[in-house]
């Protein structure tokens, strides 16, 4: 099976939580930390479940996610 990696620009994220919702494997989550716009940003919690689906990407308001899809 296809695996992918998930790139976040914590920066720029608000932390919608759109991203978590949507991923089929659970592979996102918020974190304590804040970014420098005060937001709760999302992180690959489980990077290793990513499957490269990029539904996350698809769903992002604002384009802060990057799926990028490794082996066939």
């Amino acid at each position: 099976m296809a695996k992918g990696k998930v790139e976040i620009y914590s920066e720029a994220c608000k932390s919608c939580r759109y991203c978590v919702i949507t991923c089929p494997k659970n592979v996102l989550g918020t974190t304590e930390a804040v970014n420098q716009k005060g937001y709760q940003y999302v992180v690959a919690l489980r990077p290793e479940d990513c499957i490269g689906c990029a539904m996350c990407a698809t769903i992002c308001p604002d384009g802060v996610i990057t799926v990028y899809r490794e082996g066939a």
